[in-house]
């Protein structure tokens, strides 16, 4: 994509490239399972471009990156930075459409990027709407109404994914998140017949498959074993459990000392009693995080010893 759409500066000679028909272009996709969005988006803009005489000489790209916020799309952030900077090179800024520029949750952020372009001098275009962004009335309202259209669409998208995802989990499947020690994941099809270990960073490709939770490793299931017994029975702190743990050299799933924290969160995890726990937090729109209930310390506690016990009767029955 780089080499058919990205104009050399040695060529510009050929294509009539003088600095006010230089363009950049942005692309971006939500998740990395849209392998062919962004190759379909600058094919667009590069017919969009040959139709008024615009040579694309740069590309901003994000990829697998949520339009919801702009904290974490580099590629955006950069073109900005590039913009205010004065450090652009090009006079025009190629987008596919409204939501690829942004489903910011609050409309004038996206009017405020655009306004920093404007401000610049650098025009951006809109390629695949049926409006052309020229400051007018019409083009004014009609790109409004796409913003709005572009962020309720994630809001009502986000409902129905946590929605469904509370089933799921209600049936006892997994549902996202990373794994902790001592546990893997099975892929199961609609009838709940195996279909082998994901490993890590795997996924699943079929939407009538699910993941259940199995224990791991042997030696990974005696060491969550140990941690449980020497918390409850013998009283230590999640400090010196972890430093008992790396003084006997003993290995983890992040390759690097145990802390107290990852001490805590495996003393805290119901899958090693077969609770598959969901929704405990909420993080709408990635906007905060919310817990939806936290257990006291004596809470906790006792919680603690009834895994205790139901462990061994958990990795017993699975074996």
């Amino acid at each position: 994509m780089a080499k058919s759409l990205v104009v050399r500066r040695a060529e510009l000679s050929k294509f009539g490239g003088a600095l006010s028909q230089r363009a950049a272009q942005y692309v971006r996709m939500s998740t990395t399972h849209q392998r062919y969005s962004t190759e379909n988006q600058a094919a667009t803009m590069a017919a969009y471009a040959g139709s008024r005489n615009l040579s694309i000489v740069r590309t901003y790209r994000d990829d697998g990156v949520s339009g919801l916020k702009i904290d974490k799309r580099q590629g955006l952030k950069q073109l900005i930075a590039d913009v205010c900077s004065g450090r652009a090179d090009y006079s025009h800024v190629l987008v596919y459409d409204v939501s690829r520029w942004g489903r910011f949750q609050d409309i004038d952020e996206a009017a405020h990027y655009e306004f920093l372009c404007r401000q610049a001098g650098i025009m951006v275009h809109y390629c695949a709407e049926h409006f052309d962004n020229d400051g007018s009335f019409l083009s004014n309202i009609a790109k409004n109404i796409k913003r709005v259209m572009a962020a309720e669409w994630s809001r009502e998208l986000s409902a129905k994914v946590h929605a469904g995802q509370c089933r799921i989990s209600a049936l006892g499947f997994r549902v996202g998140g990373p794994l902790t020690y001592a546990l893997r994941r099975e892929l199961v099809d609609e009838n709940r017949i195996s279909k082998g270990y994901l490993k890590r960073g795997q996924q699943k490709n079929l939407k009538t498959d699910r993941v259940v939770l199995k224990l791991g490793p042997p030696e990974e299931v005696e060491v969550v074993g140990r941690i449980f017994s020497e918390y409850v029975e013998k009283r230590h702190s999640e400090e010196e459990i972890a430093r008992r743990l790396n003084h006997d050299s003993v290995p983890n799933h992040r390759r690097r000392p145990w802390t107290r924290s990852m001490i805590n969160s495996i003393l805290r995890n119901e899958n090693y009693i077969g609770n598959t726990v969901y929704n405990r937090q909420s993080f709408r729109l990635r906007m905060r995080r919310v817990p939806i209930r936290k257990a006291s310390g004596s809470e906790a506690r006792a919680s603690y010893q009834q895994r205790s016990v139901a462990m061994c009767f958990f990795a017993h029955n699975d074996g």
